[in-house]
């Protein structure tokens, strides 16, 4: 693993200058701020090239083959009602499709890029390509024994500390709520329950059939990195354990601000970084069933990302003072929660509730 200072490439997508990433190997990546797409040097070089991209045209008419026809013909492309912002993507979603198609050739074996295709395409579509599932859709494969395989007091007391502790003193009856990162609907059925109108909003689309059986939320295939919503769409805006599985959470939480309206609530919930180690330990042992992005926050950047967002910060608080797995441990952990507000920045998981200001 090696990180980049410093940049003066810009993202072929929106020109902004990319941020460095981590990357593994030896050929490091780049971010776009904006869109959050990644490159490496050689690509973005490439790609900022007029007369490579009309050689890639060329070669799409030429190579397309049976493989970019079902590209073309599978790939769901994103929403084209949306009102661009002045940070959004420039080009069309069947434009840049067009491009990543150029890349395939008629030899199935060769295998496409996920980490640029990631935005566009879902796991069915890959496998089709032939080509890995974006890391981003790893819950979406397993999301028919996702409730099966998810801790059941973990889940129980993130959706207590989001309703009951942040929230419990706010009537939901009527009012807008997005369910950012929303899995298989357990939040959104909460919120339901609680008379809001709910968005439940993920990235995974086999995830979001699981939300339409638990509860009548309106279901949204997106990004939280790019959500496809007017500034100040809802009046309470909710993310449990979805920041952290981005490529940037910081930008995620920029966006989660950026829909509330002024005057309205945002809770969030995410691992805290202090913990990370053990998580590493783990995944080594191939002792979780996760083989996704996992960017934990540390707890002071966590909340300085709300507030530089526009939120004012009302209360923050830790969950689970030392991890969950063992079940004899859960009434004192359950306990040791009501003084989550003291010992917050040592718990396993962070939470905090701010006002989007005006």
């Amino acid at each position: 693993m090696r990180t980049l200072v410093t940049s003066t490439l810009k993202c072929p997508v929106d020109g902004a200058v990319l941020e460095p990433m981590f990357s593994e190997g030896s050929e490091a990546r780049w971010i776009c701020p904006r869109c959050a797409g990644s490159w490496t040097e050689a690509e973005a070089v490439a790609l900022n090239d007029e007369a490579a991209m009309e050689a890639r045209e060329r070669r799409l008419e030429g190579a397309g083959g049976r493989i970019g026809r079902l590209a073309k013909s599978s790939v769901r492309a994103a929403p084209t009602s949306r009102t661009l912002r002045a940070d959004s993507r420039p080009t069309t979603p069947t434009k840049e499709i067009e491009r990543l198609i150029a890349n395939v050739t008629p030899v199935t074996s060769e295998r496409l890029s996920a980490e640029e295709l990631w935005t566009f395409l879902d796991a069915d579509v890959c496998q089709a390509l032939k080509v890995a599932a974006p890391i981003e859709l790893f819950y979406d494969e397993i999301a028919e024994q996702f409730d099966q395989i998810m801790n059941t007091y973990d889940l129980e007391r993130r959706v207590d500390t989001i309703f009951d502790v942040l929230l419990g003193d706010q009537d939901l009856t009527g009012r807008t709520l997005l369910d950012a990162g929303c899995g298989t609907g357990w939040f959104s059925l909460e919120a339901c329950r609680r008379g809001a109108k709910v968005t439940a909003l993920d990235i995974g689309p086999r995830l979001l059939d699981q939300v339409r059986r638990k509860c009548d939320a309106t279901t949204v295939c997106g990004d939280v990195l790019d959500l496809d919503f007017e500034d100040g769409a809802f009046d309470v805006v909710i993310s449990s354990e979805c920041i952290e599985h981005t490529r940037n959470p910081r930008r995620a939480v920029h966006e989660l601000v950026r829909v509330c309206r002024p005057g309205g609530l945002i809770a969030i919930t995410t691992p805290n970084h202090f913990w990370y180690w053990l998580c590493a330990i783990a995944n080594k042992l191939h002792l979780r069933p996760y083989e996704g992005i996992e960017n934990w926050p540390r707890w002071t950047e966590f909340r300085q990302w709300v507030e530089e967002s526009g939120g004012r910060t009302l209360e923050t608080r830790g969950i689970h003072l030392f991890p969950f797995q063992l079940s004899v441990f859960h009434p004192l952990l359950k306990f040791l929660d009501r003084f989550g507000r003291f010992h917050g920045r040592f718990c396993v998981n962070q939470a905090i509730l701010a006002m989007k200001q005006c």
